[in-house]
Order: structure tokens, then sequence, then C-alpha cells
């Protein structure tokens, strides 16, 4: 599967040669990350503590990075470095808060690790997430090292993908601001 960033496909993106990270190091990174998800969620935390968790768990174990420039989508290409910088930034307490407020609706529940696989240049790691009083659903999160680290690029939630679902939604965001870059990353702040 070849998910387009910002009109490059993520091959594109993903480290040359042979890979450092394997099928048990994906795995055991999300294991990770869902241990600590499933500590916040059970945590007994204020929502607002929550999100705090959550923002610190997405820049531990996420390539922000990556993510915020496939959201960004073309105008990556033309941002400059400083306005780049800005954006990671506001993109990561703008997305940690969104999927905080996804993943605060487990409370009572768990997600669990079930399986890994690699699929071309990077990992997919399966997961369950089991929510009272809901039907089990399936939670994949894609994992590559290259930036130099293992992080997942990628998590799709009932088949819903968030890369394709942020570069819809901040594309169009970009638009209602009719390519201002800065007043998004200003905006981004206050939606965070």
């Amino acid at each position: 599967m070849m998910l387009l960033a910002g009109g490059v496909t993520f091959a594109a993106l993903a480290p040359r040669g042979a890979l450092a990270l394997d099928t048990a190091q994906a795995r055991a990174l999300i294991d990770r990350a869902v241990g600590e998800i499933n500590g916040v969620i059970n945590s007994g935390q204020s929502e607002t503590a929550m999100y705090v968790e959550f923002e610190k768990i997405f820049a531990r174990y996420a390539d922000v990075a990556i993510i915020s420039q496939s959201a960004l989508g073309v105008a990556a290409r033309q941002a400059s470095p400083a306005q780049m910088k800005a954006f990671t930034a506001s993109f990561q307490t703008y997305i940690s808060r969104k999927y905080g407020r996804r993943f605060r609706e487990f409370i009572g529940g768990k997600i669990e690790v079930t399986g890994a696989q690699q699929v071309k240049s990077f990992y997919e790691v399966v997961s369950t997430a089991y929510l009272r009083g809901s039907a089990p659903f399936e939670v994949r999160f894609q994992v590559s090292d290259r930036s130099g680290r293992d992080l997942f690029f990628n998590i799709i939630i009932e088949g819903v993908n968030m890369l394709a679902s942020e570069r819809t939604e901040i594309g169009a965001l970009l638009d209602a601001r009719r390519g201002n870059l800065d007043q998004l990353i200003a905006d981004l702040r206050m939606l965070g």
C-alpha cells in the first residue's frame, strides 16, 4: 500500500537500503505506546491532564515531522523552515488533543496489540480496541525508522486513515484561510 504525502508517496519518504527496524521492534514500540495510552485512559485524570499526557505519548512515539509534513501536503514544500517548525509544533498539540478525545472514549476499556507484519518499507502493527458496551474494533499503527528512530507515522482506526483524514482537513482549513499558513498555524494553536 502506497500512501500519498502531499503528492509524494510514503515509499519515497521511507528509508533507503536495508531496514534496521524489524517486526519485533515495531511491535515492541506499539506495545509500549499502547501501554502508556491504556495507563492514561484508565488513570482517572481530568480531561485536560489526559490531553497533556496524550501529547507527550504522541511526541515520544509518533514521527511528528513526517505526519505534519504529510498533513500540510503541497504547502509544506512552499513553507519556510520557520513556518514548518511552527506548523509542526501547533499540529502536534492539535492532533494530540483530537486523537486524545477519541482515545478518551476508551475509558474502562483497553487496546491490545495482536500482531505485526512488514508492509513494503514499513511495518503495520495491528491492535484491537475493547470498549465497554461496544464491539471490539481494529486500530492499526504504521511504523518506520525513516527519521532515524522507530516511530509510528499513521494510525488507522476502524478503517479511517489518520494521514488521509488530516491531509483533507488541514487542506480545507488552509483553503478557508486563502492559503495563509501563518494564520493556519495561529488557529491550530487555538484549536489544540
